[in-house]
């Protein structure tokens, strides 16, 4: 648990678990949470837990950072999955309605490319304009990070570790480019990738493709990777998709990864039979070279 002082916080929320998760791990250490969803992808859930809530829609930067200065917050945390699929909508523009603030964020620090680092840190540009400042969830909740070791009764075999070496070093290069966390291998084939769609479906994608199952799932933080947004997640819908999916390893990276609600994902992994190791690029070279 953090040793930080009890203070006011807001919270800028995506979809699923994680935005929850952190507002508890904020509420044990103290903290009071003033919650500002992003419409139709925050859960509403979100209301029964914070001591403020509120949803925006997407395109409203404006709106934002007016309603959390009228909650008396500056410092600011950025959790849960923003849907980039939106983007790339039909007539995108009149679907999100775009205030001025968020059309200036996107011509002054966005027009470069459309990858994850450089949208997240526009936006994060854009609210340091009226003195907010972002921080890292696990500055607050550093409880959430994984720790190394294996979180299931089953350990990987011999050919399964040669899957997680080798999905390991595909995995940190998408990172590097910025593409995504998420590669699945089998018998050392890249089998899926995972790009805008998300985790849970690069892992469907996957079962699709390698029909008999059995592969491996290696996700890792990126090598240039700011933690103050899109840190690797894993919970329940992780495993819940590669049971369905076929999958039988799961490999993330120790200290870099937030797992959700630990002991529900060890007790579905061990009843499902799946793998569940968090490791470092040091272990798998160690291993590599023996």
């Amino acid at each position: 648990m953090s040793d930080i002082e009890p203070t006011r916080l807001g919270l800028l929320a995506g979809a699923g678990q994680f935005p929850m998760q952190f507002v508890h791990a904020a509420h044990e250490a103290g903290h009071t949470v003033f919650g500002l969803g992003v419409a139709g992808m925050a859960s509403e859930e979100l209301a029964s837990v914070c001591d403020d809530f509120r949803f925006a829609p997407l395109a409203r930067i404006g709106k934002a950072i007016r309603l959390f200065r009228k909650a008396g917050v500056n410092r600011i945390i950025m959790a849960g999955k923003i849907e980039k699929t939106v983007l790339f909508h039909p007539f995108r523009w009149l679907r999100l309605m775009p205030d001025w603030r968020t059309v200036h964020m996107w011509l002054r620090y966005a027009r470069e490319n459309k990858k994850d680092d450089t949208i997240l840190l526009a936006i994060i540009r854009e609210f340091e304009r009226d003195g907010m400042t972002f921080d890292s969830a696990l500055k607050y909740a550093p409880e959430l990070l994984v720790k190394h070791g294996f979180l299931t009764s089953k350990k990987p075999s011999s050919s399964q570790w040669r899957d997680i070496q080798f999905g390991w070093e595909m995995a940190r290069e998408m990172g590097r480019l910025d593409i995504g966390q998420t590669v699945v291998v089998n018998d050392t084939a890249v089998i899926a990738v995972e790009a805008i769609e998300g985790t849970d479906k690069c892992i469907r994608r996957a079962g699709e493709l390698c029909r008999r199952g059995g592969f491996t799932v290696v996700k890792v933080a990126k090598p240039q990777q700011d933690m103050r947004f899109d840190v690797p997640t894993i919970g329940v819908d992780t495993i819940k998709t590669m049971h369905e999916a076929g999958g039988r390893i799961l490999a993330i990276e120790a200290g870099m990864t937030i797992l959700l609600e630990p002991d529900e994902v060890t007790r579905l992994a061990d009843k499902f039979g799946i793998s569940i190791v968090a490791v470092n690029g040091e272990e798998l070279a160690m291993r590599a070279a023996a």
